[in-house]
């Protein structure tokens, strides 16, 4: 039997392989919209014969609700290794902070391969992951007067439904050269970034960095935000990946319209799958 197809009929092992290893899945809402879909990095904490237990995701250290019934797209990732499949929410038990609660979801009857070296691509459809627009910060005290115009210009975006190409002039923080990645996945305290080897130059320049995430047209205009790099690595292609760890040290107000941003797309997502059903 070749390797791929042995591998590829034993997941399950690998499902115990990333359980027994305190590992991690990630997460998606299936949806048809034209919209990118995000991902979220959950612990795994029990695996049985029907059904998966996961942590609830979080973002900037609140839980996302997934009501049950919600449609997933779930990616398991051993080494260089990746599968996806389809589950739904059987159960959702929130529980008091810190701990964000959990998710029981059902168990797999097949699942897909990805192609190795291709973290998007999965078998005959794809993950289309969001962009991000990033720049190396300068000058930390004066991101809250852009976080505030971005704020303000996305709720009017919100209110008017006008577009956001013919929306005003973005108000910058004082930064460095821009440059551009992917949003690989949330977790509760940051994001996951891949930054293409051509572009990767610019991160050493400051520890932090202001980002505009796109997730149009949910969010009516890339939402921006201050974070921290926390660690950085090389993947095999020689791109870099980057963990952020969300920073609303210098505009603290920012954090609740980041978090009921983040929540209202997972919301507007699972009204449309749960619509859809």
């Amino acid at each position: 039997m070749p390797a791929s197809r042995s591998r590829t009929e034993r997941w399950k092992d690998g499902l115990y392989q990333v359980f027994e290893r305190g590992g991690v899945l990630e997460l998606a809402v299936e949806h048809t919209d034209p919209t990118p879909d995000v991902l979220w990095r959950v612990k795994l904490l029990r695996v049985s014969e029907t059904e998966l237990t996961v942590e609830r995701p979080a973002a900037a250290g609140r839980a996302i609700s997934l009501p049950v019934g919600t449609t997933l797209k779930v990616v398991m990732s051993i080494g260089q290794n990746r599968w996806m499949f389809t589950s739904k929410v059987i159960a959702e038990t929130p529980s008091p902070a810190p701990v964000h609660g959990v998710l029981r979801i059902s168990m797999p009857t097949e699942v897909q391969r990805c192609q190795r070296r291709e973290h998007a691509r999965v078998a005959t459809s794809s993950l289309q992951l969001p962009r991000v627009e990033c720049w190396p910060l300068l000058d930390p005290s004066s991101v809250a007067a852009a976080e505030t115009a971005n704020r303000a210009l996305i709720l009017e975006l919100a209110r008017t439904r006008a577009g956001y190409e013919n929306s005003r002039p973005w108000i910058m923080p004082e930064v460095g050269p821009s440059f551009g990645a992917t949003l690989l996945n949330i977790s509760g305290g940051g994001l996951g970034l891949m930054v293409d080897r051509n572009e990767a130059r610019a991160i050493g320049r400051s520890p932090l960095m202001w980002m505009r995430v796109d997730l149009r047209p949910e969010i009516p205009a890339p939402l921006a935000m201050t974070a921290r790099i926390a660690h950085t690595h090389l993947d095999p292609e020689q791109n870099v990946r980057l963990g952020i760890a969300f920073d609303f040290t210098f505009n603290p107000a920012h954090r609740d319209f980041v978090v009921s941003q983040i929540g209202g797309f997972v919301d507007r997502l699972v009204r449309g799958d749960r619509s859809a059903a």
